[in-house]
């Protein structure tokens, strides 16, 4: 007995110990990648941030303590680039997901349908397409001259008619934003369908027999079991509109008078057009601590029940 209980002991440990090689094995070159392409440059940006450099000539670093960081204290244009940030990233969580949401919802009820696989398929081209694509695409549709709401306006009201919606503040950054959402929102719809998947088709069912009608089941059962799902969706446009950069560095590079300018946008100037790399990477480093505060503030502060 005791010779049965000691050799299924040794075989627990080899198993085990098989376990733990096998997963060193597949985990190492991914946590290489990670410490060589993530944790390495965000340290070296935080050590970056500590001197007066143009990015050029490692023999012209001044090492000048943490004047860089003092000086973000107090800069209006990164508070400002912030706070665009901040509009952008409310503006995304109330269009994105509700609209992504009702999508979703719409098409679980053509489930099944071919006429539901050509709405889906047709919804999600603009999450296909690069943001540099879109950007060219709407600026030149939202051209002042010759752009779909200056032609339509000039249609209707019989004469030239000019619309501005990227030259003027507050509207460029509120046109990005529905651009934002026309190019993000079908992620989201995608994400929702999931969601509404992974529900036990039972339940539905069950509702249904219960006499509750399909807007009774979204709200009382759906909703509350996708709850997981929405605090992630909710995680991803946030940190997403945080460091976004592509779409408006392409349409307006932060213009006009800095009314888009964003952390990210704020950033890239500073290091790449300015070559004032020491600064660029305390911008960098700035806006690395406000995003990871503010995911995890959000993380905190919106708890949901992930077990039914």
């Amino acid at each position: 007995m005791q010779n049965k209980t000691t050799t299924v002991g040794t075989l627990a440990q080899t198993r085990a110990k098989s376990t733990r090689v096998a997963a060193t094995v597949f985990l190492l070159p991914t946590i290489l990648l990670v410490a060589v392409y993530i944790i390495y440059p965000i340290f070296d940006t935080f050590y970056l941030s500590t001197f007066k450099w143009n990015g050029l000539n490692v023999k012209l670093m001044e090492n000048i303590g943490l004047n860089n960081w003092k000086f973000l204290l107090t800069d209006k244009l990164f508070w400002g680039s912030f706070a665009h940030n901040l509009v952008v990233m409310v503006c995304s969580i109330l269009l994105q997901l509700p609209i992504g949401f009702l999508l979703a919802t719409f098409l679980d009820a053509l489930n099944k349908k071919k006429l539901g696989g050509a709405f889906k398929t047709i919804w999600f081209l603009p999450n296909l397409m690069s943001s540099v694509a879109i950007a060219f695409l709407f600026t030149y549709a939202l051209a002042t001259n010759g752009g779909i709401f200056s032609s339509l306006a000039t249609l209707i009201n019989g004469k030239r008619t000019t619309i501005d919606l990227l030259g003027r503040a507050p509207h460029a950054l509120f046109t990005i934003i529905g651009i934002m959402a026309w190019q993000y929102t079908p992620f989201y719809m995608v994400y929702f369908i999931a969601g509404y998947n992974n529900i036990d088709v039972s339940l539905y069912e069950s509702a249904i027999i219960a006499g509750a009608t399909r807007g009774q089941y979204i709200r009382k059962i759906a909703i509350p079991m996708m709850g997981p799902i929405f605090k992630t969706a909710c995680t991803m446009s946030l940190i997403g509109s945080l460091k976004y950069f592509d779409l408006i560095w392409n349409m307006t590079q932060g213009g006009p008078n800095y009314s888009t300018e964003l952390m990210a946008t704020y950033m890239y100037k500073l290091s790449f057009n300015q070559f004032n790399m020491g600064y660029g990477s305390c911008v960098a480093a700035g806006m690395f601590i406000l995003i990871t505060a503010i995911a995890l503030l959000f993380q905190k502060v919106f708890v949901v029940k992930e077990d039914y």
